[in-house]
């Protein structure tokens, strides 16, 4: 434990020597910026006067956001059981599902945004597959653990009956992880709009767009708006899915 704290610190120790960072001075910083902030990014007439035109691009990035997520997830879902330990595909099959699944969720979001840009250039579907991807390989290796964990004893139960590979997936596997799945797909709903509004500033598209345009402008309140409209959408969101997860319960 002791070893890990002074390594700890010497990493800090070097970081803030290389960096020239100092909690001192960072500290300090905080009340000029809580200042600068509520002076300037406070919406005013001008800005609530945008905010049906904010609305509309909110509500593009909020679609954007649950349909990637929604296809992406049944994908992940069909990848999942086709490599998942549980139902005996194999290990070859277990090791290409999760290789698939790693490469696609260790590329972040905003890697993904600037190389389907180059693609296809500032477009709503170079949004919808920056989200997309990444979510499809987060919840493929999501659903491989779920149904790892969750339906191997019923697996093997059906097997020893003599029930077949599809009905052993209709049986055993799809009802006892789906819970699970809905749970981390309304997750994944709640990352992705958060994420949607920096995919949005790479690809020119949605509320991120919105708020690039009004920030480069020096439009804070606008900038403002655009801000607060989120984080309203976003605990919004995630009050939804906690009842539905609730309710599922």
């Amino acid at each position: 434990m002791l070893i890990c704290i002074a390594v700890a610190w010497a990493l800090v120790s070097a970081s803030k020597r290389l960096t020239g960072f100092t909690f001192a001075e960072s500290a300090l910083s905080f009340p000029a910026a809580l200042r600068w902030m509520a002076v300037n990014f406070v919406p005013n007439a001008d800005a609530l006067s945008r905010l049906p035109d904010i609305l509309v691009k909110l509500r593009q990035t909020v679609l954007i956001s649950v349909m990637s997520t929604v296809v992406a997830a049944g994908l992940a879902f069909v990848l999942a059981v086709l490599g998942c330990r549980a139902t005996g595909n194999g290990r070859i099959a277990s090791a290409v599902v999760r290789l698939v699944a790693s490469f696609f969720r260790n590329i972040p979001v905003a890697a993904w945004a600037m190389i389907f840009l180059f693609s296809f250039g500032q477009s709503d579907f170079t949004g919808f597959l920056a989200i997309f991807v990444e979510s499809f390989g987060f919840l493929t290796r999501a659903f491989l653990e779920s149904i790892d964990e969750t339906s191997g004893d019923s697996v093997e139960a059906l097997r020893a009956s003599g029930a077949t590979w599809s009905h052993t997936v209709a049986q055993s596997v799809v009802p006892s992880v789906l819970p699970q799945a809905v749970s981390w797909m309304l997750y994944m709903v709640e990352t992705n709009i958060r994420s949607a509004t920096l995919v949005g500033i790479l690809t020119g598209t949605g509320i991120g767009f919105a708020f690039n345009l009004y920030y480069r402008r020096m439009n804070y309140p606008a900038a403002g708006l655009v801000t607060l409209s989120v984080v309203l959408v976003v605990l919004a969101i995630e009050t939804l899915s906690n009842r539905i997860r609730r309710a599922m319960q």
